[in-house]
């Protein structure tokens, strides 16, 4: 599959390492390409551990082990593979996946559950077992890469690699935090919507870091869509090696847990929106900002359906500004509204004013906005004070090429 790097391509970042953290990669020709497919990350003893798992009830044993794991707190290690969903494939599947455990857990002499994995790539293969063994032994063996290999190798229909970082003081203590992410299609936020890893030097209790990343959830991965497909494997989790030397976070209410709480969120709405910017096809980033609804998880609601349509998508793909096709999308919506006090507007300028389109509307501006690549519609209900933001892309031709191609 011939993929053209993404118009909204980001730059890479500059990212620092995080101690406790070893990064490896290597290839276990999981499919027929010629690239790294495996992707090993080893976290020092002591570790915390946190994550957010698909809802998808066909999710893969990847997820379904990961979610009993994160119960007991503690990380030695992280193996991520590409090519492969390993979704779909029954008791074969989980025996692939407790082979790799076992034999990084052997590896490291840590116990099993200590070994975290995750698979992306088609679905209905089971991974194959002499393969798995031989890409383990390779990337165990393998010297330690950069950030930038490490995102490289474990995406699929990614157009560019994604990461973020931030810093926070806690006390007189520099922490700091980087992630990275893959994610293209099948995105849409049913918990997170892709595979995503956050990695901190910060000591921070295994409860408290899972308050902060499900915190960090709802606001950032959980408010993008591409395509309202989720993902039988989606998963982010978060790793603290303590390794900074802090005292231990363990509530909200400790000294720079709230500047912590903000770095966190920061990498993760960057990461976000690094998953947008590279949407199957997409050639302009959509942000839409709902107010004036009675909640903000209404407003949330009301934005995702304005943000999955296929109408309001390719409309603006099109440059059209066919304030319609929002109003059908918030009225379907499913949450309150009422038709004669919503206001929509793009980019700086309403087209329509509590229920009215507004008198002697010029759609130059609007169109010129629209021409753009980076898209702003603004929606008030004008019945409360709830409000939200979500981020989706385009729809173009280009999606359906990328998807029809997909398993060749």
């Amino acid at each position: 599959m011939d993929l053209t790097r993404s118009p909204l391509a980001l730059s890479f970042p500059d990212m620092p390492s995080i101690d406790g953290v070893t990064l490896r990669i290597a290839r276990a020709r999981y499919k027929e390409w010629d690239r790294c497919d495996l992707t090993f990350a080893e976290l020092a003893e002591g570790t915390s551990v946190a994550g957010v798992f698909t809802k998808n009830v066909c999710c893969s044993s990847e997820v379904e082990l990961g979610r009993e794991q994160v119960k007991g707190g503690a990380a030695r290690a992280l193996i991520v593979n590409a090519g492969n969903s390993n979704a779909f494939t029954g008791y074969r599947g989980r025996e692939a996946v407790e082979q790799i455990m076992g034999q990084v857990a052997q590896h490291l002499g840590c116990a099993t559950d200590e070994v975290f994995v995750s698979s992306t790539g088609v679905i209905g293969v089971p991974l194959p077992k002499d393969k798995a063994r031989a890409g383990v032994e390779a990337v165990l063996n393998a010297q330690p890469c950069s950030w930038k290999d490490a995102t490289d190798t474990i995406g699929t229909t990614d157009t560019f690699a994604k990461g973020a970082h931030a810093s926070a003081m806690i006390g007189d203590t520099r922490v700091e935090i980087a992630g990275i992410v893959k994610g293209s299609g099948m995105i849409a936020p049913d918990m997170a919507t892709m595979l995503g890893y956050i990695f901190t030097d910060a000591a921070v209790s295994p409860a408290f870091l899972q308050e902060c990343l499900s915190t960090a959830n709802r606001q950032t991965f959980s408010c993008i869509t591409v395509d309202s497909d989720t993902s039988t494997s989606d998963t982010v989790l978060a790793f603290a090696t303590g390794k900074a030397g802090n005292a231990q976070l363990t509530s909200v209410d400790d000294p720079g847990a709230d500047a912590f709480m903000a770095a966190l969120h920061d990498v993760c709405r960057q990461l976000a929106h690094a998953v947008v910017r590279d949407g199957e096809g997409a050639q302009k980033f959509i942000a839409v900002h709902v107010s004036g609804a009675v909640s903000d998880e209404s407003a949330r609601t009301i934005g995702l359906a304005i943000a999955n349509s296929p109408l309001v998508k390719t409309a603006i793909a099109g440059g059209d500004a066919n304030w319609g096709r929002v109003v059908m999308a918030v009225g379907k919506a499913g949450e309150p509204a009422n038709r004669d006090t919503l206001s929509i507007g793009f980019g700086g300028h309403w087209a329509a004013r509590e229920g009215q389109p507004v008198e002697d509307y010029d759609e130059a501006p609007v169109a010129a906005h629209l021409a753009g690549d980076n898209i702003d519609i603004a929606v008030d209900l004008g019945i409360g004070d709830g409000r939200a933001s979500v981020w989706t892309c385009d729809l173009t031709h280009g999606y359906i090429d990328i998807n029809a191609d997909y398993r060749s």
